[in-house]
Order: C-alpha cells, then sequence, then structure tokens
C-alpha cells in the first residue's frame, strides 16, 4: 500500500520575508509539502493603493491555489493580511493562516509596559493594527514606527548587498523611547522581512531590547491545523516560485539553499 501523501502548504509574500515564517514552519511539520511563492512582481506592497493590493493578492493566490491544490495557505505577510485576509477567506475554501503584529503578547510580556511596533508604512497606518492596540496594549505605551527601507535592505541582505549600519540605525531608532525612566523594552517585528535583519538590529540599537518575531507563534498555529494530517517520509524538498519568472542571482540562489531550497 502506498504512503500517505504529504500536506501541501503554499507559504505567500510580497517577497523573501516569508522565508522567515517558512523556516519555522518547515521545523514544525519537515514532513509537508512547501511551495514558496514569492510576489516579488509587486514588491513592496506598501507601495500600491489598498484596492489595488487586494486584487493582486486575490489574483496572485487564487491562480496558485489552483495550480499546487494547497491544504492549507500561509499569508506570510503583514500587510496583505491585514488588508486582504478576510477577502481571501470568503473567495477560497482552504484554510488560510496569516499573519499581524504582535502587539498582545509584545504587552504581555513587556515589563516597562513600553513597546514599539516596527512595520511597513502600510502595515502600521492601518486601522487593522490601531484595533489590535485599543484591544490588547491596555497599559502599554505603544509607538508606531513605519519603515519604507527596512523590507528592501532585508532583500539587499539576501542577495549580498548589504547596507551600512548607519542606514538600519536611522530605521529603527523612532523604537527606542525613553520618558519618566521608562525604557522601550519590547519591539514587534511588524514585517517578516525584518528578522532576516535582526542581527544588525541587535548590534544597531541603542540598548538591548527583545524583538519579537511572529514566526513561532505562526509555525505553532500550522502545526495546530494540521495535527490530524499523520507524518510522511516522501515529502519532497520545497520549491520556490517568483511572480516576475527571474531566476535568482547567484548570492540569493546561496542564501534560498541554506533555507533548504534546491536552487
Amino acid at each position: 500500500m502506498s504512503e500517505t501523501a504529504p500536506a501541501t502548504v503554499l507559504v505567500f509574500d510580497s517577497g523573501l520575508g516569508g522565508l522567515t515564517v517558512f523556516r519555522d514552519i518547515a521545523a514544525v511539520r519537515p514532513d509537508a509539502r512547501f511551495v514558496y511563492l514569492a510576489d516579488d512582481a509587486g514588491f513592496p506592497y506598501g507601495n500600491l493603493p489598498e484596492a489595488t493590493l487586494i486584487a493582486r493578492v486575490r489574483d496572485v493566490l487564487g491562480a496558485a491555489i489552483a495550480q499546487h491544490a494547497p491544504d492549507l495557505v500561509v499569508v506570510a505577510c503583514n500587510t496583505a493580511s491585514t488588508l486582504a485576509l478576510a477577502d481571501l477567506r470568503a473567495r477560497f475554501a482552504v484554510p488560510f493562516v496569516g499573519t499581524v503584529p504582535a502587539i498582545k503578547p509584545a504587552c504581555a510580556q513587556s515589563v516597562s509596559k513600553r513597546i514599539a511596533v516596527l512595520g511597513t508604512q502600510a502595515t502600521v497606518s492601518r486601522e487593522y493594527t490601531r484595533a489590535l492596540i485599543r484591544e490588547f496594549a491596555a497599559g502599554c505605551d505603544v509607538v508606531l514606527v513605519g519603515s519604507p527601507r527596512l523590507a528592501g535592505y532585508a532583500e539587499a541582505e539576501l542577495a549580498g548587498h548589504p547596507v551600512a549600519d548607519a542606514a538600519i540605525a536611522a530605521e529603527i531608532g523612532a523604537c527606542f523611547v525613553e520618558t519618566e525612566g521608562r525604557r522601550t523594552d519590547t519591539v514587534v517585528l511588524a514585517c517578516t522581512h525584518y528578522p532576516l535583519l535582526i542581527d544588525r538590529f541587535r548590534t544597531t540599537a541603542p540598548w538591548p531590547v527583545h524583538w519579537l518575531d511572529p514566526a513561532p507563534a505562526i509555525a505553532r498555529r500550522v502545526g495546530a491545523l494540521l495535527q490530524d494530517r499523520p507524518p510522511v517520509s516522501n515529502a519532497p524538498p520545497p520549491a520556490i516560485v517568483f511572480t516576475s519568472g527571474q531566476a535568482p542571482s547567484p548570492a540569493l540562489a546561496k542564501a534560498l539553499q541554506a533555507f533548504g531550497f534546491p536552487v
């Protein structure tokens, strides 16, 4: 009797930031069949009008769902999740796991009760993000910091073109607030690209903080949703698809291999 087919998980992002989420999901379910879809033709999403972005995410994911028939779709992008997740769930039968700013756990763990939410300008300006603050941040002072450049810096870093420390420091500086003897002690990484720069953040930050990465929580959620699918041993290697159709550069191919992709 043939072995049960592996569960198929489609991981979607505007670019390569979702690799940080894929890495944790693959650790939880290494037996799954993974397809990583990078909409690099539409990157960066923060530059697109809301209606255009929602339509693009719907169309790109719709085509991918039809082609790959996933058992689960992970929208590993805060901007796409905060804008398009409700529309996606209404249109497609496949379960979706989104990515939203981890404001609730950040406020729960903060000692100083002063946190920062570091995301793209699109994510921090959304009513969705502000609603999370109203619901979960009682007793916490929250500063929203929108960066127009960090996602691009993360992509450049993966491609072998890191930017200077001063450029990183300039983008994260507003996260660090000290008033009335209380300092920011927790920074929510509200863009999946940002954990790619975590070591740079740590070395350029004015003082140590806890950088809250959403990937572990997303991986736990995926694991829970797939708990009824028994592990298998015949899963293929993960595949990566770029909507631009362009092949990765040698430096990027090497970086992708570190994530387990046979590029």
